[in-house]
């Protein structure tokens, strides 16, 4: 939809045609009435066509047309400097509280990448951008890129290639390999970068950024590659297939209270210029599951937001402690603390507000209705 929508100066929605700010979906209060008095063939015909869904959706939003959110938005695509990639667990993708649909349709600048749970095995292989924040290979395509983030990612293909194959790809060019089973258990990990210190008896992936050489190469910018193991449908085998490919620019930070996060603060005094912010989403339980199937984040500054506000999404859904927000409500408070606030971005909260509303609405509405 922003795909589509990003290239007018009005943006529209694709079911009623109108502009966002003056979507009609959310208007109808019973959408797609079954007109059965119509004594018209081609009528009929669109109808059942039409009511095989008992609740119609906005294309849009993927929220009912009764809820539909897109005409909340006051300034739909915000341009926002500082990119967002949001790592978002498969599981969370048709959530109806999920609050990314808010970041899509509100920043024109995002970029979803869907993350599955490494359940028999996933390897990585990581190579460096070229100083000019090129990359080395230009087979490159637009994957769910709302609005032309700096990031690109792959779409998933099969792939039957071996290590030996993809160390083929360029013997010169600085690289990382690593395996990894369940749980994000590291089983192997190979680099051309020594380190400086004794490796660790665990590989892991903070041994790099002891290297000085590889901690500058890194901060250039790197291309991961993300190779899982699944099922084949009626068999025990396994096949391998690409889950994404995605380019990390300079300047990228991921947003996460890990146990080497810093506030915003402590991450300015290093002199890191944040161009691109990466949110995990999903429960809390599922981004730590994210965070640790995914051990490159490791070679990321990570940011923790410092505050003890409470999530709007207290009353629909769990929230371990204060410092755990949804993800809009992270990537706002997250954007406003290293610079960024365009006007309208308050708006979006305001919008996650409104969404909750909605879900408190209905679940009054079947609890009256379960007592009648």
């Amino acid at each position: 939809m922003a795909v589509a929508d990003s290239s007018s100066k009005r943006p529209t929605c694709p079911s009623c045609s109108k502009p966002t700010r003056l979507c009609l979906c959310s208007r109808i209060q019973n959408p797609l009435l079954d007109n059965k008095k119509s004594n018209s063939p081609k009528t009929l015909t669109m109808a059942v066509a039409d009511s095989s869904s008992k609740r119609p959706t906005c294309p849009s939003c993927s929220k009912p047309t009764r809820l539909c959110l897109c005409s909340r938005i006051q300034n739909p695509l915000l341009d926002n400097k500082v990119s967002v990639t949001i790592l978002q667990h498969s599981k969370e993708t048709k959530h109806p509280l999920n609050s990314v649909r808010i970041a899509k349709l509100g920043l024109r600048n995002v970029n979803v990448v869907t993350v599955s749970d490494v359940n028999f095995g996933a390897r990585f292989v990581i190579r460096l951008l070229e100083s000019d924040g090129i990359l080395y290979s230009n087979q490159t395509q637009k994957g769910s890129n709302l609005g032309g983030t700096k990031g690109e990612v792959h779409p998933a293909h099969d792939s039957n290639s071996t290590f030996a194959a993809e160390r083929h790809l360029s013997a010169e060019e600085p690289f990382i390999f690593a395996t990894i089973g369940k749980h994000g258990v590291i089983n192997d990990l190979e680099s051309k970068w020594k380190p400086q210190t004794e490796a660790p008896e665990m590989p892991n992936f903070d041994q790099f950024l002891g290297s000085q050489m590889a901690a500058d190469a890194l901060a250039k910018g790197f291309i991961v590659k993300k190779l899982q193991k699944q099922k084949l449908k009626e068999s025990i085998n396994l096949e391998e297939y690409e889950e994404f490919e995605l380019v990390v620019p300079p300047g990228s930070v991921l947003l996460f209270p890990s146990d080497t996060a810093v506030g915003i603060d402590d991450l300015q005094a290093t002199n890191i210029g944040v161009k691109n912010l990466i949110v995990l989403d999903g429960t809390w339980a599922k981004a730590k599951r994210v965070y640790k199937e995914n051990p490159w984040l490791r070679l990321l500054p990570h940011l923790k937001l410092v505050m003890d506000t409470l999530s709007l999404f207290r009353e629909v859904r769990r929230q371990p402690k204060a410092a755990c927000l949804s993800s809009i409500e992270s990537i706002v408070y997250a954007l406003k603390a290293v610079g960024e606030n365009p006007e309208g971005l308050d708006n979006l909260l305001d919008v996650l507000d409104s969404m909750v509303g909605d879900q408190r609405r209905c679940k009054d509405e079947r609890l009256l209705q379960h007592d009648h």
